[in-house]
């Protein structure tokens, strides 16, 4: 691509920005305007790693604890038909998740790079079996779940106006892109803000929860027990697999910091700690919350309601009943930035990797942020907007996220037998890799028997990712006007966003 005029320009053109050498390696003079110029890095236009031991916990706990414990409590009844299964699959799920976590810190401590399970797989299985799983993650897990917390946001904020009706779908979707858009700002500015952000608002779901959890032992002290039965159960295979979906979509997250752990302080020792941390906590709370919801609703109460917490609220708090929906409209929010601030990573490790377009790789010459993945990570989700079933984009994501998970999941047994070598600061026992993918079969081959149109969907969504391999990537001998015109649009939205291509690690 014709980078060499923009080099020129770049370079004599502003002699504090960044120049980009023939290598597509970027150099840069210190700047005195910019907000992190003095973070380390020596001025080099590059992710800097400024993120601490808490901010790792508040990423994930953040990520996880969205829409998913709002939402997930009336798609798990509606397929488990009792309380206390609907409650064994929280658990189980919950440590699902924890297992999934703790073979996700091998392979963490072991490859160092953003992307998460893209990198994994990449170094595992190769470019093609890499680009399918950042196809499924780009282009429909992470929006589609943005678009479904972003949602359950608007949702929360607009109950307390129409108390008596659902809120309009228009404008729930118009406040979901206002929410979009507000956070797409704050990660494009300074990663500071975002994890700032992202601190505040997880201290603010967590309290929200806290509450709902001591209310509820409250009712449990004063024997309010009656929901807490079999009665009902739904015995078929099939809906058990469907239930994990809706549970397991609530602690989706918890491999969040994995795709950002180039910016994580000691990561060796922080991630396998963040891990551990954040996943116990949110299994604790997931688990006390649904139990203190089944003290005043019943199943049915459940089960017809969109707006679980703020039915609950009402029926525990009265007159101050109103709070509960703030902080879980402060919960989503938060939700929303955490996808968004770990997504625009994926965006940028796969674009490095040469599997997404070369604006993707480019970070911003003053404010030091990935802008354009963040900005395509923003575009994709309010695309999603356009479908409202809340959990119809549950199952899409179910489907593609789980398969995909168990993919990179079996790259660690895989690479103990092919790379034997490679440094392992944590080594996990491989029986935790084994169950994960055992189950990982379960909740993916089922759920096709039992919901066939969301699973085909979300195979077709998959398999396109086949042509678009072969077309952009595999195919290396395109015409040169295809590759002056790529060249000339990369230059133009360099020029518009102020992004330079990073300094490699590798050139460190």
């Amino acid at each position: 691509m014709e980078t060499e005029s923009l080099n020129r320009k770049t370079s004599s053109s502003s002699p504090k920005n960044s120049i980009i050498n023939g290598d597509g390696e970027t150099k840069t003079k210190p700047m005195s305007n910019g907000s992190d110029g003095d973070d380390g890095g020596g001025g080099d236009v590059t992710l800097k790693a400024k993120m601490s031991l808490i901010n790792g916990c508040t990423v994930i706990v953040g990520s996880i604890i969205g829409s998913g414990i709002f939402v997930s409590p009336t798609g798990v009844l509606m397929y488990t038909g009792s309380v206390n299964l609907a409650l064994i699959v929280w658990i189980v799920s919950g440590l699902f998740s924890m297992v999934g976590a703790y073979c996700y810190a091998e392979l963490g401590t072991m490859i160092t790079k953003s992307g998460a399970d893209y990198a994994y797989i990449m170094e595992t299985f190769g470019p093609f079996m890499a680009f399918i799983r950042l196809w499924i993650e780009c282009m429909i897990v992470r929006p589609c779940s943005q678009a479904i917390v972003a949602l359950t946001f608007s949702v929360y904020v607009m109950k307390p106006f129409f108390p008596e009706c659902q809120p309009p779908e228009d404008s729930a979707r118009l406040l979901a892109v206002c929410c979009i858009l507000v956070l797409t700002f704050v990660n494009c500015w300074d990663v500071k803000w975002a994890t700032a952000v992202q601190d505040i608002f997880t201290y603010a779901k967590l309290l929200a929860l806290f509450i709902i959890i001591a209310s509820g032992l409250y009712q449990l002290y004063l024997g309010r027990t009656e929901y807490f039965t079999f009665e009902n159960t739904d015995t078929r295979v099939t809906s058990l697999a469907l239930s994990f979906y809706s549970g397991l979509f609530a602690y989706n997250g918890w491999n969040y910091l994995n795709f950002i752990i180039e910016e994580l302080k000691d990561p060796v020792k922080n991630l396998p700690r963040a891990i551990a941390i954040s996943c116990t906590l949110v299994t604790v709370v997931y688990v006390l919350a649904n139990v203190s919801f089944y003290t005043l609703l019943s199943p049915t109460e459940v089960l017809g309601s969109q707006a679980v917490a703020v039915t609950y609220a009402e029926r525990a708090f009265g007159v101050i009943a109103w709070t509960i929906p703030v902080f879980v409209a402060l919960s989503t929010f938060g939700a929303v930035n955490g996808i968004l601030l770990t997504s625009s990573r994926l965006f940028y490790a796969g674009a490095n990797e040469g599997q997404m377009p070369e604006i993707l790789t480019m970070i911003q010459i003053q404010r030091f942020t990935p802008t354009p993945a963040v900005l395509a990570m923003a575009v994709l989700s309010m695309l999603y907007l356009t479908v409202s079933d809340i959990f119809a984009l549950i199952n899409y994501v179910g489907f593609a996220t789980w398969l995909s998970i168990g993919v990179a999941v079996l790259c660690l047994p895989w690479l103990r037998w092919a790379q034997p070598n490679l440094p392992r600061p944590i080594r996990v026992p491989l029986i935790f890799p084994i169950v994960y993918l055992i189950a990982t079969v379960f909740v993916t081959v089922v759920p096709m028997y039992a919901s066939p149109v969301e699973t085909g969907y979300g195979i077709l969504m998959i398999l396109s990712s086949i042509p678009v391999y072969l077309i952009f990537i595999a195919w290396k001998s395109k015409p040169l006007w295809f590759q002056k015109s790529m060249g000339g649009l990369t230059q133009t939205l360099q020029k518009v966003m102020m992004v330079v291509r990073p300094k490699s690690s590798s050139s460190k």
